[in-house]
């Protein structure tokens, strides 16, 4: 977990995300329509020239979770990550409910079953789309 709150993010925020993942491809499309979305910088870590260890991680470690840093160089990570990008778009009464005691732990669950998934699904789902 992130040493600060998701509401903590401050804009504008940069998206690492998988441009090879159908989820991640979805939701930057809707990103990129989104009316806040001047407050998302959104980069494909699949991108040429895209070094992770610049940023101090690896690319196996965005590739496993989502990443999020704020405009003041903070890092948030996985379900935080998801988090404070709602935050900053603005809806901070959602990341708010999924911060609560209980929700909180349940949507942490949830978002590490479906990273730890997600390219096996998003495969399953682009087939299923096809067919």
């Amino acid at each position: 977990m992130s040493r600060h709150t998701a509401m903590d993010a401050q804009a504008p925020i940069t998206l690492y995300h998988d441009g090879h993942c159908p989820f991640c491809q979805k939701e930057v499309a809707w990103l990129s329509r989104h009316p806040n979305h001047e407050r998302v910088v959104l980069v494909d870590i699949h991108a040429h020239g895209f070094d992770a260890q610049r940023l101090g991680t690896t690319f196996e470690a965005m590739m496993g979770k989502l990443h999020v840093r704020d405009d003041e160089g903070r890092w948030f990570i996985g379900m935080d990550a998801s988090r404070a990008l709602y935050a900053v778009l603005g809806y901070r009464r959602l990341v708010w409910l999924s911060s609560l005691p209980g929700l909180h732990g349940m949507m942490n669950a949830g978002y590490r079953w479906f990273a730890r998934r997600r390219v096996r699904l998003g495969r399953w789902w682009e087939n299923r789309r096809r067919s």
